[in-house]
């Protein structure tokens, strides 16, 4: 498929430092013209369909998505399901670049993470290959992410604004030039200054048809991020903010509303076509988003989430008891949601009862967009050096799938045999499963052969350059991390760490809160947890700063930093495996789950 004409650059997206930023970017706003080419002689009538295009949580990934990260599951009529293969950015552009035909007011939006824990072709080059995908894609707007502080304000302040990366300069020796689009961050504040770090919402326009965006991501972003990231910054409550700017986009005469809201929720059903709203449905949808949902104020007529990397689309009252639609489309390019807004230009507001939203599949059975083809070989041309050096190899898939994963415990394992390269004295070593990003594929991706695990597949497992910490804690100290995995900020989606080989202990998830974790199954290299000794822990920096809601990892004492954790892994399939003797997966039987 030829590419698509790009869109003239809207480089109107910078930071907005000042009070007079917002009064400056409202007048933007307001001064955009009509289109110039609006017959005179034909006016439009009262309704106009506006076609909504939106996608969340890509992570940078360009390529294909392989495994169970590039399927979706699909519910068939007779009520059995089927998996399909799906993603990659050379299908999306294409399935988006149809789905655009015969709909000249369409608009393409994103529910943040757009980069982030990205596979290597883009997280090596600090996801500059995915915001330029991104333009080709002529995405409008986004919410940023919890991911898009992984590097920081200022890098995600590069990212909009352009610029060469200030450690590792211009890749081949071209300026990055930035997003086209804006990133909105409306709920993320300066605390010196107390105002947004980003631009809080953008306004579309087009022959008199006016919606507007508001962008937040979480306001639990800082407990799962690296404390470096978010340095400075303050997160504030998604509805909240939502209905303050809402107010002022009403006072700009801006009436109809879209939030992009980075948090989301869980559907009863995996199935990407699931119908939250058919009879018989179940329950429909559960977890962080219904609550924000019913406190976005009615003058909001659509949200488009994201985090949770599930697929749905649902109603969800708003305050006053309309239905309102809400939708999320999965991640990793798999899904695009289309949805039709239909805009009263008497009123400016939308007919919300018309209201019409469907996920759809980024199947690879269409033509791959060339422009995509050629972005994503000029940018592997750089990688491939680094990218194809094998560094290990295994004998099967290693799954990252499960309670307690293959994938996990083999990182844990890593991570406890370089802790003891460190201090002989490591004890064991935990691992957070949100920081295992992938598995590892038996079947090779390129020419390398069938089991050899490569630098830019470890990269794809653990793409944040998180470094292996080193920390004493009490045995009542490392019991209740145990106990933290099911029970605080846990308790209602549990995180289950990834243990060592010689850590053992029974999950009884028929209990509630700390009383699933089964004190005294609790065993170390078989032997019961002394509440008064110590422990050597091996954990990542994020974990020893207390990110995933286990704030007693960050009382560590004795602090000793390593490499990050990429070597780590690296190290240990490098030493533990051969093309003769590749690494068997980890069988994730250390934790016995009872259900």
């Amino acid at each position: 498929m030829p590419a698509a004409p790009r869109r003239p650059r809207r480089r109107t997206y910078g930071l907005l430092a000042t009070a007079a930023g917002l009064a400056t970017a409202a007048a933007l706003t307001a001064a955009l013209p009509a289109d110039a080419h609006e017959s005179h002689h034909h006016r439009p009538g009262r309704y106009q369909d506006v076609q909504l295009l939106s996608f969340n949580d890509l992570h940078g990934n360009l390529e294909p998505p392989s495994g169970s990260s590039g399927r979706v599951t699909e519910l068939q009529p007779d009520g059995t399901t089927k998996t399909v293969d799906a993603g990659g950015v050379e299908y999306l552009a294409t399935h988006l670049r149809q789905a655009r035909e015969g709909h000249p007011y369409s608009i393409t939006a994103a529910g943040g993470d757009m980069v982030g824990a990205s596979p290597l072709l883009s997280g090596l080059f600090h996801d500059e290959p995915t915001i330029e995908a991104l333009d080709k894609l002529d995405l409008d707007v986004t919410s940023v992410g919890n991911h898009e502080f992984d590097e920081g304000a200022r890098e995600l302040a590069r990212l909009q604004n352009g610029g060469c990366h200030p450690t590792d300069g211009c890749y081949a020796g071209k300026r990055f030039e930035g997003a086209d689009f804006p990133y909105l961050a409306a709920n993320v504040l300066d605390e010196k200054t107390g105002r947004p770090i980003l631009k809080p919402y953008w306004v579309w326009q087009k022959k008199g048809v006016k919606i507007g965006f508001i962008g937040v991501t979480l306001e639990g972003t800082p407990g799962i991020v690296s404390a470096d990231g978010i340095k400075g910054l303050t997160f504030k409550d998604e509805a909240e903010t939502i209905n303050k700017y809402a107010k002022v986009l009403q006072r700009q005469g801006v009436k109809s509303i879209v939030a992009l809201i980075h948090e989301g929720g869980f559907p009863a059903s995996g199935s990407y076509n699931y119908d939250c709203d058919s009879p018989g449905a179940g329950d429909g949808i559960s977890g962080p988003i219904v609550d924000i949902a019913k406190n976005v104020t009615p003058a909001v007529d659509a949200l488009v989430t994201g985090h949770t990397h599930t697929a749905y689309v649902c109603t969800i009252p708003d305050p006053s008891g309309r239905p309102r639609m809400v939708t999320s489309a999965a991640s990793f390019g798999r899904l695009y949601t289309d949805t039709t807004l239909t805009y009263d230009r008497r009123t400016g507001d939308i007919v919300r009862t018309a209201v019409k939203s469907a996920n759809h599949v980024v199947t690879r059975d269409v033509p791959k967009a060339q422009d995509m083809t050629d972005l994503i070989g000029r940018w592997n041309t750089l990688a491939a050096p680094i990218g194809n050096r094998a560094i290990g190899y295994i004998s099967a898939d290693v799954d990252n799938t499960g309670t307690e994963s293959p994938m996990g415990d083999l990182i844990a394992d890593a991570q406890l045999a370089y802790g003891r390269e460190l201090d002989p004295k490591t004890s064991l070593a935990l691992m957070n499963p949100g920081g295992v990003r992938a598995g590892l594929t038996y079947a090779a991706k390129g020419a390398e052969g069938d089991g050899v695990v490569t630098y830019a597949e470890g990269f794809t497992v653990q793409p944040f350059a998180n470094t292996v910490n080193l920390q004493d804690f009490t045995g009542a100290q490392l019991v209740q991390v145990l106990k933290e995995q099911v029970s605080g900020p846990n308790a209602a989606a549990v995180k289950i760490l990834q243990p060592s080989a010689n850590l053992t202990y029974t999950l009884d998830l028929t209990k509630s809160g700390a009383d699933r974790v089964v004190t005294d199954s609790i065993r170390l290299n078989g032997a019961p947890i002394d509440p008064a000794a110590t422990y050597r822990v091996a954990t990542n920096s994020f974990l020893a700063g207390g990110g995933d809601g286990f704030p007693t990892l960050a009382q560590g004492t004795g602090d000793l930093v390593g490499t990050d954790d990429l070597t780590a892994l690296e190290k240990y399939l490098t030493a533990n495996s051969s093309a003769a003797n590749p690494i068997t997966p980890p069988k994730a039987d250390r934790i016995t789950i009872v259900q």
